[in-house]
């Protein structure tokens, strides 16, 4: 259940963002606005897989991880450059005042989607196959605890976003795992890092 609720707002964000975000884009904020979009695409691609609501292929999840991690890391950060936020950019100051933070988040979406992809042979993971019986465990989400996104218990990044699983923890997990990790990766940064659509 949980795992839907957070695929359904990574949804409902990434639509939003697509639907506003080209408008009068130019130079690198365009360039980072398709990006996103292109994130966004690959994600919802992915949601009914996720869900169970289409044909489990590896081969979409090593696609569309491929599209995630060639707009992560780095590739991600040196498309904010200080100075490129404004309308219509919906990157808020804080990616600046904490670029350590949104530099991290960055190369764990990175870390996440290559986990993903690295997985993607591992099928889905069904009720029981993870530990405290369900993708999500006992009222734990992968980013710590409970506690909403970045929360501060034991989980995917024990409430940190540089300490995280490592690309080969959730290589050897089933695909959820590295799914999940990136959905909540990407709503992290939205959270902290966008501007709600108005």
């Amino acid at each position: 259940m949980r795992l839907r609720l957070v695929i359904a707002a990574f949804s409902l964000t990434t639509l939003g963002f697509a639907a506003f975000a080209h408008s009068g884009a130019t130079g690198v904020m365009k360039e980072r606005m398709d990006a996103m979009g292109e994130m966004g695409d690959a994600m919802k691609r992915l949601t009914p897989i996720m869900r169970g609501q289409t044909a489990y292929d590896p081969d979409v999840v090593r696609d569309t991880a491929d599209k995630m991690i060639g707009h992560a890391g780095t590739q991600m950060t040196e498309l904010f450059p200080e100075g490129s936020n404004g309308a219509p950019s919906e990157a808020l100051d804080a990616i600046w005042e904490d670029w350590e933070e949104f530099a991290s988040l960055a190369e764990a979406l990175r870390t996440s989607a290559e986990g993903m992809k690295l997985a993607a042979d591992n099928g889905l993971a069904g009720p029981g196959d993870m530990p405290g019986g369900g993708m999500m465990g006992t009222g734990q989400t992968m980013m710590g605890g409970g506690q909403g996104v970045m929360g501060s218990g034991q989980g995917m990044m024990g409430g940190k976003p540089g300490k995280m699983m490592t690309t080969e923890m959730l290589a050897e997990m089933p695909v959820n795992a590295g799914f999940m990790a990136v959905t909540q990766t990407c709503s992290a940064c939205h959270q902290k890092f966008r501007a709600e659509d108005n």
